[in-house]
C-alpha cells in the first residue's frame, strides 16, 4: 500500500482536511488533463465514450458500496439527490434527523415547508424511531466532530417501525466500509474521501424505494436508451437508478474513474485499519499534551473543541486542517503517515 499511494499522491505539507476536501491521486490529474486537452483541440466530446467513463465510475463506486452498478445514480451534488428523495415524502411525513447535522441533509426537507423534521441527539436517534417516523436522515460520520453513527441500531430501528433510512456517507465511504443495500438510499460525494474531484455525487436506491421516488429533474441522460432520448420528453425512462441521473460532469467523472478504481485496488479495510491507526495515535499524543478530543469511537476523524483560535498558527506551520463548529477538526486518509501525527502534535504543543 505504502508503496502504490506513495506513487499516486504528492502532499507538500502535512495535509489533515479530507473531510473538507481529499486531495487527487496523480492518475486522476492526467486524466482529467488529457480529457481537457482533447476538448481544447476538438478531439473530445461527449460522445458515447462520455458515457464509458461515467459507467466505469458508477460500477467501481457499487463495488466499493456492496451493491449492483444498477442501482447507482449519478449526479453533481449531495443536496440534489436528498431533494429528489425529500419531493417523493407525503405532505405532513415525519423525518428525524440528528441535532447538528450537515446543513446538505435537512434543508431540503425543512424547506419543503410541509414536512415534520424532528431533531433528536445523535447518540438517541435509534431510540427515537416511532411510528409515525416516515425516514430517518443521517450521516454515517457526522460532519462536525466526527462521530459514528449507530448504523446496526438505527437501522433496525427503523425496520421495527417501518421507516425508511438515508445515509449520508460523504464523510465515511472510502475509509469505512458501506453496505448502501442495507439502506433505503445512501448519498455520498466524491470530493471527501474518495479522493475525486468536485461535481461527482453518488445515489443508491433500493428497487422498493424506487417504486415511489419521482426522478424530478430526468433529462435525456436518464432514458433507457439516452441517444433515442434527445428530443421531446423522455418516452421510457431507465428501468434502473440510473432514471435519477443527472447530466454528469464529464471531466469531473473522468477523474473519479481513475480515483476510484485506486481506492478499489488499495481496498477499504486496509484505508479503514490504515487511517484509523493514525486516528488512535494522534488521541494518544493529544492525551499526552493535556488535550480532550470528542469523543467519536473509533474514527479517522478527530475534533478539538475550543480550539478554533489554533488554526492560523497550524496553517504557519503548514498542518492543514479545519474549523468546524468552534472545534479544530482534523481528518486522516490513506496518504497520511505517522510522521504526519507527530508534526501535527508538534505544532499543536501542550494544553495551555
Amino acid at each position: 500500500m505504502d508503496t502504490l499511494v506513495g506513487a499516486e499522491f504528492a502532499p507538500d505539507m502535512t495535509y489533515l482536511n479530507t473531510s473538507t476536501c481529499g486531495l487527487l491521486p496523480r492518475r486522476a490529474v492526467a486524466a482529467v488533463q488529457e480529457m481537457a486537452g482533447a476538448n481544447a483541440t476538438g478531439r473530445g466530446g461527449l460522445g458515447d465514450g462520455g458515457f464509458e467513463i461515467v459507467n466505469a465510475a458508477r460500477a467501481s463506486f457499487a463495488r466499493l458500496a456492496g451493491v449492483p452498478a444498477d442501482r447507482v445514480a449519478v449526479g453533481g451534488s449531495v443536496a440534489v439527490h436528498i431533494a429528489v428523495i425529500a419531493a417523493s415524502l407525503r405532505p405532513g411525513a415525519e423525518v428525524l434527523l440528528p441535532e447538528g447535522e450537515f446543513s446538505s441533509v435537512p434543508t431540503p426537507f425543512a424547506i419543503r415547508g410541509d414536512l415534520r423534521p424532528r431533531y433528536v441527539a445523535l447518540d438517541r436517534l435509534a431510540e427515537e424511531v416511532r411510528p409515525e417516523t416516515a425516514l430517518v436522515a443521517f450521516s454515517a460520520v457526522q460532519s462536525a466532530d466526527g462521530r459514528i453513527a449507530d448504523l446496526a441500531g438505527v437501522r433496525a430501528a427503523a425496520a421495527a417501525h417501518g421507516a425508511r433510512t438515508l445515509l449520508d456517507a460523504s464523510q465515511s465511504a472510502g475509509w469505512l466500509p458501506l453496505a448502501a443495500g442495507a439502506y433505503d438510499y445512501t448519498v455520498t460525494a466524491g470530493y471527501k474521501y474518495l479522493c475525486s474531484p468536485r461535481g461527482t455525487s453518488f445515489l443508491t436506491v433500493t428497487e422498493e424505494a424506487q417504486e415511489s421516488l419521482v426522478p424530478l429533474h430526468a433529462g435525456w441522460v436518464a432514458g433507457e436508451d439516452p441517444w433515442a432520448s434527445t428530443y421531446g420528453p423522455v418516452g421510457e425512462l431507465a428501468r434502473s437508478a440510473r432514471r435519477y441521473d443527472e447530466s454528469p460532469a464529464l471531466l469531473a467523472y473522468c477523474g473519479a474513474a481513475r480515483s476510484l478504481a485506486l481506492l478499489e485496488e488499495i481496498g477499504v479495510e486496509r484505508i479503514h485499519a490504515h487511517d484509523t491507526a493514525l486516528a488512535a495515535r494522534f488521541r494518544k499524543g493529544l492525551a499526552a499534551l493535556g488535550h480532550v478530543p470528542v469523543d467519536a469511537g473509533d474514527s479517522a476523524v478527530v475534533a478539538l473543541p475550543g480550539l478554533a483560535h489554533r488554526h492560523a498558527g497550524l496553517q504557519q506551520a503548514r498542518v492543514a486542517v479545519a474549523v468546524r463548529a468552534g472545534s479544530l477538526r482534523t481528518a486522516f486518509h490513506l496518504y497520511n503517515t505517522t510522521e504526519d501525527v507527530d508534526r501535527a502534535l508538534e505544532a499543536l504543543g501542550p494544553a495551555a
